[in-house]
Order: C-alpha cells, then structure tokens, then sequence
C-alpha cells in the first residue's frame, strides 16, 4: 500500500465529496482567471497557464482516487473500445431492419423484405460493380444518343428503314467503350480504395 497523502482511499462516499472538492476548486479558479482578465496580456498568459497547470494537476488527482470511471464523457477507456464481430453486425443489422420495416406499410414492408434478401442484396452488389458501372453506363448511353442519332438521320435521308436494334447494339458499343476506360484507368492509376 502507497502511504502517499494526496491519494485519499475510501468508498463511493469520498469520491463524491472529491468530486464536489474539484468542482469547488474548478469555479475558484475561474473566479481567479475572471479576476485576472483586467490585467496585462502577459500577466493574463500566465494566469492562464497557472490555471491550466492547476486544473491539469486536480483532474489527475480525481483520476487516480476513481472518479474519473463515474463521470460521463471523455475518452473510452480499453475495456470501452471492443472489436466488433461480424455476427454481431448481422444481428444489429436485422434488429434494425425488423424495426423500420415495422413502421412501413404492408406493400413497402414486402418490398423491403424482398429486396434485403441476402441473395438479392449480392447480386445487386456484384452487378452494380461489374456491369452497371457509372462510367459504363454514361458512355454507353452517349454512344446510343449520337449513333442512333446519325443513323435516323441518314436512313431518313436516304429511305432506308431502321430495325429497333441499333439503340441496342450503340448502347452495347458504347458500354463496351466505357468498362475499357474504366480498366485502362485502373491500370494506370491503380485502385480507387
């Protein structure tokens, strides 16, 4: 046992009545440094610091006595930080799920529960980093505009007839176009996360 007089020992008791003490002696100090503000700058930075120092000093006193486990706030402690498990999220994941969907009506709750179906939900992912990729998409939609664009013109021109598929194949053209720019980017420029 430490025979040190600045460490008071005791029960729940005593750190509240030390924790009222640093709170008295936290508004003593203020009152000092409200004192103090009339006087010079440099005497005022000294001030201050004597203050910081003090406050500094009382609240490592406070820590070491406990009572910086019964306030809120501040920073986590180790045993506050914790690593969060991929169960655990799949849990809190449907927790929260089950509760909004709770307060949807029964047409948007099916739909809901049909589009966060696991399987759904992977696929949407793979297909939206694959497929329907933004640049892809883009180019794929610009490359139809303009070629089919120019083909109704000329086949206007000339009496030729259009079939239906050109917007297609532009846009299969295009797309193509596009998922190219996006890996000839990745090579160049390395990966985006």
């Amino acid at each position: 046992m430490s025979d040190n007089p600045e460490i008071i020992r005791g029960g729940a008791e005593s750190t509240v009545e030390a924790q009222d003490a640093a709170a008295d002696r936290k508004a003593e100090l203020t009152k000092n440094l409200e004192n103090q503000v009339e006087q010079s700058p440099e005497a005022r930075a000294e001030a201050i610091e004597d203050a910081r120092a003090e406050a500094n000093k009382e609240a490592l006193m406070n820590k070491e006595r406990g009572g910086a486990e019964n306030k809120s706030g501040g920073e986590p402690t180790a045993s506050a930080i914790r690593k969060v498990t991929k169960k655990q999220k799949a849990v809190e994941y449907k927790k929260t799920m089950v509760s909004i969907q709770s307060e949807m009506s029964a047409p948007s709750r099916t739909f809901s529960k049909v589009i966060h179906n696991p399987v759904i939900e992977k696929t949407s992912e793979v297909v939206g980093s694959t497929v329907a990729r933004p640049n892809a998409l883009l180019a794929g939609s610009t490359v139809a505009f303009i070629t089919v664009a120019v083909l109704y013109i000329v086949a206007k021109q000339y009496g030729y007839v259009l079939s239906g598929f050109e917007s297609i194949g532009a846009f299969i053209l295009g797309w193509l176009i596009g998922v190219s720019f996006d890996y000839v980017r990745l090579l160049i420029r390395g990966s985006t996360k």
